[in-house]
């Protein structure tokens, strides 16, 4: 996928009481830098289209915060072990290692870039607890007409598999007058294997000590998707519905309180 031509970087700030929400859309990684990011991680490819200095960041004045970020994404992918067997994936790992290292055993790695990332916490002094809990998002309210304030959308990676499908993570924040949600969503279809979509939601109320975070991870494989038209596989939007919920975990990340 080509990057649009005039490609322009960008950085959004927005004020929303005591918290500052910043979006930083850049350039795709370079090449150099992506092989020295593989090395540390171990790892014998990253995405095609890595956008390393990407991120969404929502920090409190007091210091404390969460961000979402491709490089930390990418640490929760299984660098061991492959995580869907398909025909074509040895021939497909084959075809990404160097030429001149091709009789050497292609390390097993999960190609898919699976990952279960929620966000990194930050604070060095003063940072966010995380506890379970049994309380939820209320995604009807969500549902209601309130006014938008602010809206982002930042891809943090992209991989097409090499044509064997898409594997992709990008997070979108709304701001309305009272509140904040965001959605970070981690989407996988390798065609005629399997679909899996990992959901990161994150809400937080003007004036409550604390934000909700929900993880859900959905997954089907494709040979029990005959019943949706095919179309529907490659929009997360669409196939979500359809895909089977596998775990779900619902966490309360409480707001340190000031001396």
């Amino acid at each position: 996928m080509a990057m649009a031509q005039g490609f322009r970087s960008s950085k959004q700030d927005f004020s929303f009481g005591p918290w500052k929400i910043t979006a930083t859309k850049t350039h795709i990684m370079k090449s150099k830098d992506i092989e020295r990011l593989a090395e540390e991680m171990n790892m014998p490819a990253l995405p095609e289209m890595l956008f390393g200095d990407n991120v969404l960041r929502i920090e409190h004045s007091d210091g404390f915060g969460i961000e979402f970020n491709a490089v930390d994404a990418l640490k929760r992918v299984n660098n061991m072990q492959d995580s869907v067997k398909v025909a074509c994936a040895q021939e497909w790992q084959e075809s990404r290692a160097d030429s001149e290292h091709s009789k050497e055993v292609v390390k097993r790695y999960d190609w898919t870039y699976t990952t279960d990332y929620r966000g990194t916490l930050l604070g060095e002094d003063v940072s966010i607890t995380t506890t379970p809990t049994t309380e939820r998002i209320d995604l009807e309210k969500l549902k209601a007409r309130e006014q938008i304030v602010f809206f982002e959308d930042v891809l943090l990676f992209e991989d097409e598999l090499h044509d064997h499908g898409v594997s992709m993570i990008s997070v979108k924040i709304r701001v309305m007058p009272t509140s904040f949600f965001l959605l970070l969503r981690f989407f996988l279809r390798v065609d005629g294997v399997l679909i899996r979509i990992h959901d990161t939601r994150l809400y937080h109320e003007a004036g409550k000590n604390f934000m909700l975070r929900e993880f859900s991870a959905r997954e089907s494989k494709i040979s029990e998707l005959k019943h949706v038209p095919p179309p529907m596989y490659t929009d997360p939007n669409e196939i979500a519905q359809y895909l089977p919920l596998r775990f779900t975990e619902c966490e309360k990340l409480d707001f340190p309180v000031k001396e």
